[in-house]
């Protein structure tokens, strides 16, 4: 089952424009959900977006990764496919149920964003600076317990395009 994981931050400003949120004037969304060239649905900039503006906040219902486990089986041989986010070892964010539009965010291997973990809650913040109309996207960090065989990487494709293209969401093992 596919899950992204995170890195812990400090507090940070909202994704909202031009700090509107923080003067409590109406602000736009910076994103929009679309069709994708990387993957079915995108989350794109609509206008330009700062390095280190807090974008959105990855939203879905907490669940046991033994719920998920069960309600989210992996096929053997079969791409994987779903819109979970670990927490820690028992916890995953279920973007299924109650997700947003966080859920949408391609994986890249060049990123323009990261996940953050900021009091329990996971936001996803500007690496860099991003221009309007570029799609959002961050390294999912996928690791698995078995062997990084061709045959488990064809299971997790890549299809970012980047320049740093692993061709796969899963993260090399350490040596």
């Amino acid at each position: 089952m596919a899950v992204s994981s995170k890195r812990k931050h400090g507090k940070r400003h909202a994704g909202k424009a031009n700090g509107a949120a923080a003067s409590g004037a109406k602000a736009e969304k910076l994103y929009e959900v679309r069709s994708s060239p990387i993957h079915g649905r995108g989350v794109f900039a609509t206008g330009p977006i700062a390095k280190g503006t807090r974008i959105v906040e990855y939203k879905g219902k907490r669940v046991k990764w033994s719920w998920a486990s069960k309600a989210y089986p992996d096929v053997d041989g079969e791409p994987t496919h779903t819109f979970l986010f670990e927490l820690d070892d028992d916890w995953v964010i279920d973007a299924n149920q109650k997700g947003n539009a966080a859920r949408w965010i391609n994986h890249s291997c060049g990123p323009n964003c990261e996940a953050v973990e900021d009091e329990g809650r996971v936001y996803i913040e500007a690496i860099k600076a991003i221009r309007p109309g570029q799609e959002l996207g961050y390294d999912y960090n996928i690791s698995i317990e078995e062997r990084l065989t061709p045959a488990e990487k064809k299971r997790w494709p890549c299809f970012c395009g980047s320049r740093k293209c692993r061709g796969t969401l899963l993260v090399p093992k350490r040596k």
